[in-house]
């Protein structure tokens, strides 16, 4: 424990100081390669202008470097593994796409990964703009606030233990998870739910929607706070029910958000591996596209079909990721 705060301390140290000596370094560089000192008015103008179009590129060098070893370059590697056996030295050309198209493991995790797509971000995004509304009608509505968010602090895979137990099964004996034990309570029989096909994937959708519900209800919450007072008062003094304000009023107001958290969460949706890999390990055709990925890459050891795979991730990834750019750019710029 000592040594690991030793190393975390020294890695801080370190990379606070390499920042500094290179931003010092750099700009002192700079400013004597293209001094101002000893030269004549025209020049001076040249070279203060060509300093100031260069030190924020000095600044933005470090960002871009490590943006192009650890993402640009593995993009184009990836890329390059689909087309090479699974060690990576000779070509196969289509064979590792013609393997996907007729791998029942694969179209089981394409159709797994359109379940989570269809349930997760739109129940995540239901329940908290469901919160944010009722929340701020109840005198103890942030301490509600704060328990629906508490599960964003949890990493996914400490949230996968937590309802590990809720899902336990122990046989015909005693049981201690919490959801047998209320079907028993009920005279029910005690199920091992993690293990019933087709069910079982949204016993494991429950889990990433109990995490995500928190983030949806806060970006919402925000978004209903910026509804103007008026509209609404006049919308109660002209007669309208809570229900028709909600629907006619405060949803096409906060539309362009709602869309936003929804894409947000579709993203994640789409990148999901820690709950199946800690919850099921792929198993009772519970398997999605990363889990799969990280089978055939670290566990087949066959880098050409893992490399298929992150790349079909990566595709689905990329188109919703950029409209959901573009959608919070466009929001920025009429306020």
């Amino acid at each position: 424990m000592v040594n690991q705060i030793l190393y975390a301390a020294i890695t801080i140290v370190v990379g606070v100081g390499f920042a500094f000596i290179y931003f010092w370094g750099s700009n002192w560089l700079l400013d004597r390669l293209l001094s101002t000192e000893n030269v004549d008015g025209p020049t001076s103008i040249r070279r203060d202008t060509l300093r100031t179009r260069i030190r924020p590129w000095l600044f933005l060098f470090p960002a871009l470097f490590f943006l192009t070893v650890y993402l640009v370059y593995p993009v184009f590697e990836t890329i390059r593994l689909t087309f090479y056996d699974g060690g990576g030295r000779n070509f196969v050309g289509t064979s590792n796409w013609l393997w996907a198209l007729g791998s029942p493991a694969f179209v089981q995790s394409l159709i797994n990964n359109a379940l989570w797509l269809i349930v997760v971000p739109s129940a995540a995004t239901a329940f908290g703009l469901l919160v944010a509304v009722l929340a701020d009608r109840l005198w103890w509505g942030n301490i509600a606030k704060s328990l629906v968010f508490m599960p964003m602090a949890i990493s996914f895979v400490g949230a996968s233990v937590i309802w590990k137990f809720i899902y336990d099964y122990r046989g015909t004996g005693e049981q201690i998870g919490l959801l047998n034990a209320m079907v028993m309570a009920f005279g029910g029989e005690p199920q091992a739910w993690i293990t019933l096909p087709f069910w079982n994937n949204f016993f494991l959708m429950v889990i990433l929607v109990w995490i995500q519900t928190g983030f949806a209800m806060v970006i919402l919450s925000a978004a209903l706070r910026g509804i103007p007072e008026e509209t609404i008062e006049a919308a109660r003094i002209d007669g309208a029910s809570d229900i028709r304000i909600f629907f006619d009023i405060m949803i096409p107001q906060i539309l362009p958000t709602i869309l936003v958290v929804w894409t947000t969460i579709t993203i994640v949706v789409l990148k999901i591996f820690d709950i199946v890999l800690a919850m099921t390990g792929g198993q009772w055709d519970t398997q999605v596209l990363a889990n799969l990925m990280y089978d055939q890459m670290f566990r087949a050891n066959h880098f050409g079909h893992g490399s298929v795979v992150a790349l079909v991730i990566m595709i689905a990834v990329l188109p919703v990721m950029i409209w959901n750019i573009r959608q919070a750019s466009s929001e920025q710029g009429t306020h």
